[in-house]
């Protein structure tokens, strides 16, 4: 188990840091730059607290903080957070490779929710991609508009086909911007969590889960996820979850 994880650590500190761009104010950069010197003399907690003040105090992060942040969490054997650190990487830099890591990481520890997919993939790289879309969603309404507009200056009618499918083009765009969800998810941060068939304490229990698993969020009614455990809808404790962002 160990050789499995510590060719996991050197993958991705090795071959994935490389491929990222910083994205740090200047004003940061004497933090970083120490947190960056603490982490080479290996003093990790020391340097996980200055990424962690520039990630949610400063909100600018760079994939290669995020990836040492995963690898002093998996030292750490902080498999929660090893993965929500590894997550955030993921969507800042989507690769088949990193979600094969996080799949192994998974099945080393028996975590749960992991399992690779092309979906997965597919839904980050939209999620990625998706104010470039939009953006070409509306620019392409902007020249229509301007085109029907001229021609219409000029005597020409539309067919109603055409009068159809524009109007049903401009609704996918409000239903784009509006509604369109590709799904949340979360990973459980705490031991012994309880897992609920309905959100009452005094509901039916379903099981009694372990830190790290991830989980689909399908919805949430007070201080309760509603969630899908082994395919069936289940609740869990708001506080027991951790939101992938």
């Amino acid at each position: 188990m160990q050789n499995i994880l510590s060719k996991i650590s050197a993958f991705l500190i090795i071959f994935l840091v490389p491929l990222a761009e910083p994205a740090y104010a200047q004003g940061d950069n004497l933090t970083l730059a120490k947190a960056d010197s603490l982490f080479q003399k290996q003093h990790y907690s020391d340097a996980f607290g200055l990424y962690e003040n520039i990630l949610q105090n400063e909100q600018r992060y760079s994939p290669q903080m995020l990836l040492k942040m995963a690898y002093i969490k998996e030292g750490l054997r902080d498999y929660t957070g090893a993965m929500y650190y590894l997550h955030m990487f993921y969507t800042k830099e989507p690769s088949r490779s990193t979600l094969r890591k996080m799949e192994e990481l998974a099945q080393a520890h028996r975590l749960h929710g992991y399992e690779y997919n092309d979906l997965q993939f597919f839904k980050t790289q939209f999620s990625k991609h998706y104010m470039q879309i939009l953006e070409l969603l509306l620019l392409t309404a902007v020249v229509t508009v301007t085109v029907m507009f001229i021609s219409w200056r000029r005597g020409h009618k539309f067919t109603g086909p055409f009068r159809l499918g524009f109007t049903l083009y401009l609704l996918f765009i409000l239903y784009y911007i509006n509604f369109l969800n590709l799904g949340d998810e979360g990973i459980i941060k705490n031991s012994h969590v309880a897992i609920m068939s309905a959100p009452s304490a005094g509901a039916n229990w379903l099981a009694t889960a372990s830190e790290g698993h991830k989980v689909p969020i399908t919805g949430e009614q007070d201080i309760w996820y509603e969630i899908k455990w082994k395919g069936e809808k289940a609740y869990i404790r708001k506080s027991n979850l951790l939101e992938l962002p």
